[in-house]
């Protein structure tokens, strides 16, 4: 068995900027938790690096290599199934490598998860908020959260958020190769699947800053397929296929 309980997916294209000094503060971090990165054959030399970090910690740093960008939903769901696999992971954690997500909120919603199965770093509950970022993408951020929580019922603050902590039992509880986004969607999608399910959920409040180094990988196109996800969700909710209730007994950690 694993020591490490907590391991967190970072997922990664051209981040040889951010990785070196990610990873050494999450290793830092008064909990003990592993780091998973995802590298989509990054041409900037990220996935050497993460190689070189697993080589230092075989423990607590392991290495996804995938042959391209293949999506981000798909890189959270390969990170997933290794850490419940292979690494015996209780909690699995997903965040951004650019630091717009920053390590020193996840001690709190480690803490957090003790009493929530979903722990979401949130912008839009009270002590959280936004720096550096432009008035387009705040008001898009705001935009898609409130058209979520309308056709979906969504009830957390934050639907979009890609900082967030999974106990294991809401993973099983979830049929990871039935989702269909591939992209950032696939946040408010997961969020959907787990919020039917009756799961239940908390925030933490963050900052939530701009990248540091690199550019952004949000483009138009994801906007609109993060659209028709809202809608195709919408669409299975009036339905009412999803479950509503947790197909595996709640537990506690």
């Amino acid at each position: 068995m694993n020591e490490v309980e907590t391991f967190v997916i970072v997922p990664t294209y051209n981040e040889a900027d951010n990785l070196d000094d990610l990873v050494t503060q999450l290793l830092a971090l008064p909990v003990n938790l592993g780091v998973l990165v995802v590298d989509d054959n990054s041409p900037d030399g990220t996935g050497d690096l993460a190689d070189a970090w697993a080589e230092k910690e075989p423990k607590r740093v392991h290495v996804i290599h995938r042959p391209g960008k293949m999506g981000l939903g798909t890189a959270y769901i390969a990170g997933f199934k290794k850490g419940m696999t292979e690494l015996d992971a209780k909690r699995i954690m997903t965040m951004d490598a650019d630091f717009s997500h920053n390590p020193r909120y996840i001690p709190a919603m480690v803490e957090l998860s003790e009493t929530k199965h979903v722990v979401i770093g949130s912008r839009y509950v009270p002590g959280g908020g936004q720096e550096n970022c432009s008035w387009k993408r705040i008001m898009l951020s705001k935009g898609a959260n409130m058209v979520a929580k309308i056709l979906l019922g969504l009830k957390a603050k934050d639907t979009t958020a890609g900082f967030r902590l999974y106990r294991r039992e809401v993973l099983e509880s979830i049929p990871l190769d039935e989702v269909f986004s591939s992209g950032y969607s696939f946040l408010v999608e997961m969020l959907f699947m787990c919020q039917r399910r009756g799961w239940q959920i908390g925030e933490v409040p963050i900052i939530f800053e701009d990248r540091r180094a690199g550019t952004t990988k949000i483009s138009k196109n994801e906007v609109f397929k993060a659209q028709y996800t809202v809608f195709r969700l919408f669409a299975r909710r009036l339905r009412g296929t999803e479950p509503r209730r947790p197909a595996v007994p709640v537990s506690t950690l």
